[in-house]
């Protein structure tokens, strides 16, 4: 048993345009809110890689954890999944999607299962301050892929990153 959080936003690019974006190796430490003071130290292949892991550094306080994430599904141009290995929640499969809204726009929705750690203790205290936290680091995200996309679509960045 564990919570779903949906965060859906529409992308003025085209699904594959997105999806492409977020193939890049350096997206997840873009995709980072730097409030987060989380550092991605290792990347084994890329989200189309089944079984390739990335390992992230979170730190918090004097405390540092690493959450480890294996890619586990995609669907080339509309999905991937990631599932954490180890980290700091019982539970966390994270699903991307890219679904086509007209010729350039898509939606990029984020959707999260996961359970907090304790049982109904963790869920009872930290539940909220849960969605909270991911609220507000899924809205950063959202507007960092549109910024980047909307920069690769002007040309002002061609590189895509």
């Amino acid at each position: 048993m564990g919570d779903m959080f949906v965060f859906r936003s529409r992308i003025p690019a085209s699904a594959d345009r997105v999806y492409a974006w977020h193939a890049q190796p350096e997206a997840l430490s873009r995709l980072t809110p730097p409030w987060e003071n989380a550092t991605v130290y290792e990347q084994t292949g890329g989200i189309e890689d089944l079984g390739s892991r990335v390992k992230i550094r979170l730190k918090i306080g004097p405390l540092s954890q690493t959450w480890v994430a294996e890619h586990t599904a995609f669907e080339r141009g509309r999905m991937f999944r990631d599932v954490m290995v180890s980290g700091p929640f019982k539970k966390w499969e994270h699903t991307h999607l890219f679904e086509p809204h007209g010729a350039n726009a898509s939606w990029l929705e984020d959707r999260v299962e996961y359970q907090m750690p304790f049982g109904w203790l963790g869920q009872t205290f930290g539940g909220w301050y849960a969605r909270k936290r991911l609220t507000r680091m899924f809205t950063w995200r959202h507007a960092v892929t549109a910024k980047a996309v909307a920069e690769i679509a002007a040309g002002s960045n061609p590189e895509g990153a």
